[in-house]
């Protein structure tokens, strides 16, 4: 008989990888990708959560991390969402800070560790997973320290800031699924390479959007449009209001 952790791990892993799809292929702003968003962050965290704790019940330290640092990533992407540009770092920033740095340090030791054993192993775990997965916590420590010393983030920097943790955290869920659970999937599936397919599938996603929202005008032009009320004088501010009124009622007609 299965627990219920184990269960919910199950169903949250599989609700969050379709919401994810989901979320990551909608128009960004829309209602249909903040309900979708909702649901993956909710999933996510149950998943990674219920992860750790089963995790430690197994005594899998490479998993610990692993869910840790997801948990983390839907956290602070969630985080970043929901504050407008003009807001501060708070505690929540401090405390995510130290938690993936410890997580950094913890993959990049047993990743050497590995790397000097005699079985090439740490935990079950050849060395490049704990890389791989320490050298995602170190660029998101860099990003962390970044924003608290800038004192916070704002226009395309803060839209990337969510999408990258978003999509690497869609990224752990498929290829928890899709790669290391080959055997559950149709031979055709896995001969073809459509599980490989799938499980990278975010990182290209994540990619394809990063440079969009860097590198083109259309978000630009709308962090532009979101700052301006809130750089302006407070005459100016009204003033603003007053004559993109009209335009709004327009729009809804």
């Amino acid at each position: 008989m299965r627990s219920p952790i184990l269960l919910l791990h199950i169903i949250a892993g599989t609700l969050g990888m379709l919401s994810g799809f989901v979320a990551v292929f909608l128009r960004k702003g829309s209602r249909q990708h903040g309900l979708a968003g909702k649901i993956f962050v909710i999933t996510m965290l149950s998943l990674s959560a219920s992860g750790v704790y089963l995790a430690i019940m197994k005594s899998q330290p490479g998993n610990i991390l692993g869910g840790t640092l997801t948990f983390y990533l839907v956290a602070t992407a969630w985080i970043t969402a929901r504050r407008r540009d003009s807001a501060k770092p708070g505690i929540f920033d401090w405390g995510a800070l130290l938690v993936v740095l410890g997580v950094a340090a913890c993959q990049i030791t047993f990743g050497l560790e590995a790397t000097f054993s005699q079985t090439g192993l740490k935990y079950d775990y050849p060395p490049w997973p704990y890389f791989f997965m320490g050298s995602v916590a170190v660029l998101a420590v860099t990003g962390d320290v970044r924003m608290l010393v800038r004192n916070g983030i704002s226009g395309t920097q803060r839209i990337a800031r969510h999408l990258w943790r978003m999509c690497f955290a869609l990224f752990i869920a498929a290829s928890s699924i899709f790669l290391a659970r080959q055997q559950l999937f149709p031979a055709i599936l896995q001969r073809t390479g459509v599980l490989y397919f799938l499980s990278f599938l975010p990182l290209l996603l994540m990619i394809f959007w990063i440079l969009r929202v860097r590198f083109t005008n259309a978000f630009k032009r709308k962090a532009i449009a979101h700052a301006a009320p809130l750089i302006q004088s407070p005459g100016k501010r009204a003033e603003h209001i007053r004559m993109d009124q009209p335009a709004r009622t327009a729009a809804r007609i």
